[in-house]
């Protein structure tokens, strides 16, 4: 059995209408279900978030959490609240966004991976621009999964396995071994890449093979495990490829990311066709994005540009 305070709060003047801070308090604890979660975000103590909320509780006149052992759950009330609270923020921030921007300013604001930015979205984005000179365009290129309202972000491209995806994806992706011309004239089997250095990015988790990339292609070729000489780890995907680029080894290649690389002859695949990781691009709006007649424009323009191959 779960408990809840023994009495709700008096009920408070009509009309009377909360501060800010303690929405903004309240907003943080009813996403988190959290007050330490919160007070950490808000950059306050535990005991703080608690006695905003208890504020907040006193103004409205009824309880808004159930404080519960080691867990906090939403009053009915409460639920009440925290969909008209995290609207009415939204609403704020994007009319504080307008205000601040300059009169006229168009924009569109995304996040990505930083190997979907650089190698796919950014040489393409000129044919963007060219077409819509007049919205400004900012990237977000991170490994971290952003909040999109919190950030204020149009739109995102996530990369995901396909079934966790949300609708078609905007490509799916297909794996297979990449590397320099001058490597792939000493690769002829898969046998030959023992005396090659392998490019990896260094985020496994513990336990996982440097190699887990490949696997899709390794079912493929009928392959349990791939061996080479060494090993270069980066933090990005975009650095290993560069070091393949520079003709210092083998990476997964993950197509369409790299397909113009392999069109320019830049990167060669020395065993023919990939295999189908069961990962891909998908693109989703926030509301804001929703709200905003660009960012549709732009993720019209991604799909175009998806499908051009």
């Amino acid at each position: 059995m779960h408990r809840q305070n023994a009495k709700a709060p008096p009920p408070p003047p009509a009309g009377d209408l909360p501060p800010l801070d303690l929405l903004g308090t309240f907003e943080a604890a009813a996403r988190t279900l959290s007050f330490t979660r919160a007070a950490d975000e808000l950059a306050l103590t535990q005991s703080a978030v608690s006695r905003q909320i208890q504020q907040l509780e006193g103004r409205l006149g009824v309880l808004l959490f159930e404080r519960r052992h080691r867990a906090l759950a939403l009053t009915e009330a409460g639920s009440v609240m925290q969909r008209a609270v995290t609207d009415s923020l939204e609403r704020l921030r994007d009319a504080t966004a307008r205000v601040r921007a300059a009169p006229g300013v168009r924009q569109v604001a995304l996040t990505c991976t930083p190997g979907f930015a650089s190698l796919w979205l950014i040489p393409r984005l000129t044919r963007f621009t060219a077409a819509h000179p007049q919205v400004d365009v900012r990237v977000s290129a991170t490994l971290e999964v952003l909040d999109m309202d919190r950030a204020r972000l149009d739109l995102a491209v996530r990369f995901l396995p396909i079934a966790r995806g949300t609708g078609p994806a905007l490509f799916e992706e297909t794996v297979m071994p990449l590397c320099a011309p001058a490597i792939a004239q000493a690769l002829r089997t898969p046998a030959d890449l023992a005396d090659q250095t392998l490019l990896t990015i260094d985020n496994l988790k513990h336990g996982e093979a440097t190699t887990i990339d490949w696997e899709p292609w390794l079912a493929l070729m009928g392959l349990r495990e791939v061996h080479m000489k060494s090993t270069l780890r980066f933090s990005h995907y975009t650095d290993a490829v560069a070091a393949a680029l520079a003709g210092q080894g083998v990476v997964i290649g993950r197509l369409p990311l790299l397909r113009d690389l392999v069109r320019e002859g830049r990167l060669v695949a020395p065993f023919g066709d990939g295999a189908a990781s069961q990962r891909g691009q998908f693109v989703e709006l926030s509301r804001r994005g929703e709200r905003n007649p660009d960012a549709q424009d732009f993720v019209r323009w991604l799909r175009a540009e998806a499908a051009r191959g």
